[in-house]
């Protein structure tokens, strides 16, 4: 493992920390740096998309929620992120085509997962 993605893991570690303390300024910058030292830590952006929603920056949740659905479309907690967060700025619509392919990607999922 190289020194950036040990770095990464640790402001990752930091973040959730600082989640569960209620402190999300902190989380929110700690999973930012976890990120730009580790681009490819998916959850750090999973605990991100949380942070940001539980601060009521909506947009920038929705935003890394989409980053997070271009690097792995098959991903369904990002389209359920994307469904709940659209739901809290009233994107109706949005909101339901994205659970929809939430259900379908975990349909997928359970299939493949019993063949």
């Amino acid at each position: 493992m190289s020194a950036d993605s040990e770095r990464a893991l640790e402001r990752y570690y930091a973040a959730l920390d600082h989640f569960a303390a209620g402190e999300l300024p902190a989380a929110i910058g700690a999973f930012r740096e976890s990120l730009l030292l580790d681009p490819s830590l998916l959850d750090a952006m999973h605990g991100l998309i949380r942070a940001l929603q539980e601060s009521g920056d909506y947009d920038q949740a929705i935003a890394t929620a989409h980053r997070l659905a271009e690097i792995d479309p098959d991903d369904v907690l990002a389209h359920t992120s994307l469904s709940i967060l659209y739901q809290h700025k009233g994107m109706v619509p949005e909101a339901e085509a994205e659970a929809l392919k939430a259900k379908l990607l975990g349909w997928k999922k359970q299939l493949a997962g019993s063949a």
